[in-house]
This record gives structure tokens, sequence and C-alpha cells, in this order.
């Protein structure tokens, strides 16, 4: 089974990713399913960022709750 006779796709791969890296795309960003991989990550980043932020603000104010005068 280690033996396959498949065409070898190295060189259209190889052409694929050095064209997008000339037009000076991230290497991370050249897959067609990176956004699949990318946007929870991002969602998490920026959402964890923005609530420690949010929460930053609360606590400077004098509330130690996330809603209400508490």
């Amino acid at each position: 089974m280690g033996l396959v006779n498949a065409p070898n796709k190295v060189p259209q791969h190889q052409r694929f990713y050095q064209q997008a890296y000339n037009q000076h795309t991230r290497l991370w960003r050249i897959n067609p399913r990176s956004n699949v991989l990318l946007m929870p990550y991002y969602v998490l980043l920026w959402g964890s960022f923005g609530a420690s932020m949010y929460m930053m603000g609360r606590k400077v104010l004098g509330y130690n709750t996330w809603f209400g005068k508490n």
C-alpha cells in the first residue's frame, strides 16, 4: 500500500504558494481553508481582549460585576 501510482502535485502546489507569497500574502493565509481555522481564533482573541478591556474599565469605575451597580 506504500507505493501509489499518483501524479506528483508538488510543482503545482509550489507555484501556487510562491505566487501568493509574491503578492505579499502571509503564509498562514494562503491556504483556502485558512479562514475556517483562523476565524474562530480571531473571534476568541479579540472577544477575550474586548471582554477584559470592558471589565477593566468597570473595575476602574468601582464595579466588581459584569452588569449592574454591585
